[in-house]
């Protein structure tokens, strides 16, 4: 059903349920709503990264867990179902994906371009959004040009261009927050005016992660201080209910300074009546958070207070449905429930069943960019003499991971002919980004050996970094290498099937250095925690660390090839803060991996077991992976692996011995 809009009147309308009620029951909400008495149905997207269509650039091919357009025919029912409603994006919805990456390094974004994924958002009717991390990844200018472009209010309050004395004296780089003037139908069918503030929030970790577009023309400010300014003030400019936007995950009740993950906390400030969150490509409600403190995992509260995280790139709409009550003028929340609907569903047989068909309004809107993006996806750049894939780069020296070193070692060493630092070892930091964990059983590279086209190069490596140089001793590292090592359990010797992987440990933070050699002690305990965290200062996974056949020592000097987000602080490895960076490039890794390619003409990717793990007899280890990994077991270097059987979730298990 349509979503109106009505810009030229002073206070709009929700929509009101008319022919729609026919077809679709009614939320028992709506249904029981009493004279002054409304519910308002709040739906949230979250983290669509530019996934307008159900479609998969990097393996070229229409699926069915993903896209906006299959997302909108939730929403259009969403609506039928509810007297009054509000739809929400949460933020980075402008990178990820290489639809994102045409518009921003092919077609470009001049005054008064349309970007595709704002165009379907206007298509869908969007009430607001706020800002993710990753809208600042290809600079301030094509942000700004992207944003022009909504049909709807963009808010987001700690991203400052003037600080002032607090963040209410602030000049922010877009606006802090807007307070909607509408009308809440009740159930009497009277209509009652209401204010809806809706303020924003992204990680103040941005300042890092994309310091080149941002250092010395924005700054941001921490989450929960910011909040604390500007909720009270929109009260007093006359917010009936406030809705936080928080592109933040949902992570410790306990507060800290500058908090990448802090709707927890968030949620416990005074004012603040339900929060949409993101950012940790989750859902919420699921039993995914049922340990964390204040957090109500099964009935979507957080400090007793309504919230929704609706998945990634469409997979989900995170729905809050709020009772309000009206009494002497004000409203109040009475009563609340939170789910979210998905856009499909993995059967016993691992196959996928779409649970809505697309909206083809959405799919019509974005028809040519999405063929333009078909075509410079294609192109082809080279070839490679061997498969590329990733199905075994967590537990063994591997060939989609060794391409990209093998190209940033090549373009630094060429970078760092007659600096001062011409002469030292370079060695290159790289790691699977596509290695299953989250984004299930088919999210693998896997390349056939063959012509290497630009999806290919996107598909190895999915973001559009820029390549950074590393100046660091040889106990940076060991420590960088130690910090990798977080990604595997602790086992004990002689013990077989145990689980090898710390699901808690995203496989972007799985550095594997190459230009050295080493092996990975999985008897001892790791040194650092998930997010690089301090665990047991004392402790020494990493053994026989070469370089050249000879051991590293401490006081050794290397250049490390990296990414910006790895060089900036992301992820916080030793060696890596900010403070040992030599050499900023202009040119992302993905361009500079096709340059290596175009150079080199066919590839030979060819991984040489430069890590292993240390031996362990009688010991053997569990991890799961895609089921395409049966194809290439035999292949893997370096390491016993075997079928085990069938994983979770329509993953394979593999048993491998140490």
């Amino acid at each position: 059903m349509p979503h109106f809009r009505v810009p030229a009147m002073s206070r709009r309308s929700f929509l009101s349920t008319t022919a729609g009620a026919s077809l679709v029951a009614l939320h028992p909400f709506s249904a029981r709503a009493a004279a002054g008495q409304a519910h308002l149905r709040i739906m949230e997207t979250t983290d669509l990264h530019v996934h307008v269509w159900p479609y998969d650039y990097y393996s070229d091919r229409a699926v069915d867990t993903v896209g906006l357009a299959r997302t909108a025919a939730h929403i259009a029912d969403i609506r039928a179902e509810a007297t009054n409603s509000l739809l929400l994006d949460n933020g980075d919805f402008l990178q990820g994906n290489p639809m994102g990456d045409y518009i921003a390094y092919e077609r470009g974004m001049k005054d008064g371009d349309m970007h595709p994924i704002i165009t379907a958002m206007n298509t869908v009717g969007f009430d607001a959004s706020t800002l993710g991390n990753h809208e600042f990844n290809y600079g301030l200018d094509f942000l700004m040009k992207s944003l022009a472009g909504a049909n709807f209010p963009i808010v987001s309050a700690n991203v400052v261009k003037e600080r002032g004395a607090s963040p209410t004296a602030d000049t922010t780089l877009i606006k802090p927050y807007v307070i909607l003037d509408r009308e809440l139908t009740d159930g009497a069918g009277e209509r009652h005016p209401i204010k809806v503030g809706l303020i924003g929030f992204v990680p103040p970790q941005i300042m890092n992660w994309d310091r080149k577009h941002l250092e010395g023309n924005v700054t941001a400010r921490d989450i929960l201080e910011t909040a604390r300014a500007y909720v009270p003030q929109m009260r007093e400019e006359g917010a009936d209910i406030i809705i936080a936007l928080s592109h933040s995950g949902i992570g410790s009740a306990d507060e800290t300074d500058l908090m990448e993950n802090a709707s927890v906390p968030l949620a416990a400030i005074d004012g603040i009546d339900a929060l949409v969150t993101g950012h940790s490509h989750l859902v919420f409600p699921s039993p995914t958070y049922a340990d964390y403190a204040a957090v109500d995992a099964e009935t979507g509260l957080i400090h007793g207070k309504p919230a929704t995280m609706g998945g990634f790139w469409g997979s989900h709409l995170g729905v809050i449905d709020l009772m309000l009550e009206r009494e002497a003028g004000e409203w109040r929340v009475v009563n609340q429930s939170v789910e979210t609907r998905p856009i499909s569903k993995r059967n016993e047989d691992r196959s996928i069943t779409a649970l809505v068909e697309s909206e083809q309004s959405v799919l019509d809107a974005t028809a040519k960019d999405h063929e333009e993006t078909l075509a410079y996806v294609r192109r082809a750049v080279g070839k490679t003499a061997a498969p590329l894939h990733s199905y075994f780069a967590l537990v063994a020296d591997d060939p989609s991971v060794q391409i990209v070193s093998q190209a940033q070692t090549w373009y630094i060493s060429e970078m760092m002919k007659g600096t001062p630092y011409e002469g030292l070892p370079i060695l290159s930091a790289a790691a699977p980004f596509k290695a299953g964990g989250r984004g299930g059983p088919d999210y693998f590279t896997d390349v056939p050996a063959g012509d290497v086209a630009i999806k290919n190069v996107a598909d190895l490596y999915l973001y559009p970094n820029t390549v950074r140089a590393v100046k660091v001793t040889g106990a940076e590292v060991k420590d960088w290498l130690e910090r990798s090592a977080g990604m595997f359990n602790q086992v004990t010797p002689g013990s077989t099937d145990q689980a090898l992987l710390n699901p808690e440990f995203p496989s972007y933070n799985f550095d594997v250095i190459d230009g050295v050699t080493y092996q990975i002690d999985l008897s001892q305990p790791s040194k650092f925690g998930p997010k690089g965290e301090p665990l047991n200062p004392d402790a020494s996974r990493i053994v026989n660390l070469m370089y050249n056949g000879q051991p590293v020592t401490a006081d050794m000097e290397f250049i490390i090839a990296t990414n910006n987000y790895r060089a900036s602080g992301g992820g916080s490895f030793p060696g890596a803060m900010g403070d040992t960076i030599i050499f900023e490039g202009p040119d992302t890794n993905r361009d500079v991996i096709v340059r290596f390619i175009v150079d080199q003409g066919t590839i030979q990717p060819s991984a040489d077991a430069n890590w292993t793990f240390a031996p362990l007899p009688g010991t053997e280890v569990l991890f799961e992976t895609g089921p395409k990994a049966a194809d290439y077991v035999d292949d893997v270097k370096g390491a016993d692996i075997a079928p085990a059987g069938d994983g979770a979730d329509g993953f394979a298990l593999y048993r491998l011995k140490l």
